[in-house]
């Protein structure tokens, strides 16, 4: 999601207007013409570029395929509100990008508008599929991880009670969430336990939200909510907003621990890498990567099957423990090693009705 995450929200000024083009990976001494140019334009959700989350893990993405092949022009614009999706879009038509990406699910209906004005042009999106074929979908089934993450807190906490909120009620985010009170039901179930989910509640698909995935304050508020209630471990699902959780951690020197998303939270966001117990990864860079590289190559970026993270093609995963290595149990990371295995083998199945189809 909208992890998602690569320096502090807001730390890199981006006007409204913002056409935020970045510096070419390419540069004055290349001998490669403008003609053989492989524009890859990229539009950001709301959040900007370094939201710590998908936003920087999409970009991330971009620059290494770049890295790799000269050829590759790199651009983005950073979107300030949900009404600039198209506008952003269009004008990179309008630039004759070779390929132009869509960042996050909620840009879904603008790049489909989009696509359908411009059949001829090559889109790519994260976390959805508008079904159109010159719109190749990079989508992720991190309730696979987040299972992992569930499961993890709930051996891991001390007052029985974990917690979890989102950005927005929207599959992106619910995803993780599902995946997060399954996996802390397993452990129920595994250990004769009842450690509770606060803030989250799969049956019902109903919990708590900031309505936001940039103001530090209101994670704070929400993550501040679910501590009070007994949580000592939380996972926010909320973008830039959810660092106000992890300034929260870092303040209360321990009292709870958090589970960052999208991109591991110790490269992306070190300063509170104390605090991060795991990140539940979605491996954005790496599958933009890819579709760029694909394109500059001349190869179809098909829309169908399009590209499907799981933890059998390390698609989704958890990250390392970093400083909480040596807290975590031998046997729980023993247990949450061998779910695994499980869920790659389909001996435990993970289910959400946000998972893509």
């Amino acid at each position: 999601m909208r992890v998602v995450s690569l320096f502090a929200v807001g730390g890199l000024a981006l006007s409204a207007a913002a056409c935020g083009d970045a510096p070419e990976e390419s540069g004055s001494g290349d001998s490669t013409t403008a003609a053989e140019k492989y524009t890859a334009c990229m539009v950001t959700d709301v959040g900007g570029i370094d939201d710590r989350s998908f936003n920087a893990s999409a970009w991330k993405g971009v620059q290494a395929a770049a890295a790799e092949n000269k050829a590759i022009d790199p651009k983005y614009v950073a979107s300030s509100a949900e009404a600039d999706y198209e506008s952003n879009l269009s004008q990179y038509v309008t630039q004759k990008c070779n390929f132009i990406l869509a960042v996050g699910g909620l840009m879904s209906d603008a790049t489909k508008k989009v696509a359908t004005a411009n059949t001829s042009q090559q889109f790519g999106i994260v976390d959805s599929n508008t079904g159109q074929s010159n719109v190749y979908p990079m989508q992720f089934d991190t309730a696979q991880a987040a299972f992992l993450a569930g499961y993890l807190a709930a051996g891991y906490s001390k007052s029985g009670k974990v917690g979890t909120y989102g950005g927005l009620p929207i599959p992106p985010v619910t995803i993780f969430m599902d995946g997060f009170a399954d996996g802390v039901a397993y452990y129920n179930q595994a250990k004769s336990k009842n450690v509770q989910v606060l803030g989250w509640n799969k049956g019902t698909q109903k919990g708590s939200f900031t309505n936001d995935f940039v103001k530090q304050d209101e994670g704070k508020k929400v993550s501040d909510t679910l501590v009070a209630q007994g949580a000592d471990v939380i996972m926010p699902v909320a973008g830039g907003a959810g660092l106000g959780t992890a300034a929260a951690a870092q303040a209360a020197n321990g009292a709870f621990s958090v589970i960052w998303v999208d991109v591991d939270g110790c490269e992306s966001a070190q300063q509170y890498c104390a605090q991060f117990l795991t990140t539940v990864v979605k491996n954005i860079p790496d599958a933009v990567k890819e579709a760029v590289l694909k394109g500059s190559k001349g190869e179809t970026l098909a829309s169908t099957p399009g590209f499907l993270g799981t933890l059998e093609n390390n698609g989704v995963s958890i990250a390392p423990y970093h400083e909480f290595d040596s807290k975590v149990p031998a046997d729980l990371k023993a247990e949450v090693d061998k779910l695994k295995q499980d869920i790659i083998a389909g001996t435990v199945k993970v289910t959400s009705a946000a998972q893509p189809k």
